[in-house]
């Protein structure tokens, strides 16, 4: 598939479309997702255009693992859970829903059941709030 550079990760990339923005660097973005999984759901998405993991480069592939080590374990701290998981969808066939590589940190309580993927949006400001105390457990 061929990159779409109107697609909605790249335009938030552009800042042509509004995000609630917990880090960046000069590679990646990690940003609240608005249609959460759990309390606390985040993207890291790679600054590279690429559809799917297969085309980004090893450079900007390592930036985003980097970059999700570092925001899950905030996310860990700040929501207080026992668990976090990372997914990373390539596909529609395997459940990518937006053109753009992006890895989902999900925060995880034991047995509890996660909303479904891209289902309802969440109040901003409580996307705000959860925002903050991951910023201030980011490591520094």
């Amino acid at each position: 598939m061929e990159y779409d550079a109107n697609n909605p990760f790249a335009r938030i990339l552009r800042g042509e479309l509004p995000c609630v923005k917990v880090y960046e660097d000069e590679a990646t973005l990690a940003i609240m997702d608005i249609m959460p999984q759990a309390p606390g759901h985040m993207l890291v998405l790679p600054k590279e255009p690429a559809v799917e993991l297969f085309g980004l480069s090893d450079d900007s592939a390592a930036a985003c693992i980097r970059t999700t080590k570092r925001v899950a374990t905030a996310v860990k701290a700040a929501m207080g859970v026992p668990g976090i998981m990372v997914a990373q969808f390539n596909g529609s066939a395997a459940g990518q829903t937006v053109p753009h590589v992006h890895f989902h940190i999900v925060p995880r309580e034991q047995a509890a059941a996660l909303r479904p993927h891209a289902a309802a949006q969440a109040d901003i400001e409580q996307l705000r709030e959860i925002a903050a105390r991951i910023v201030a457990a980011l490591p520094a």
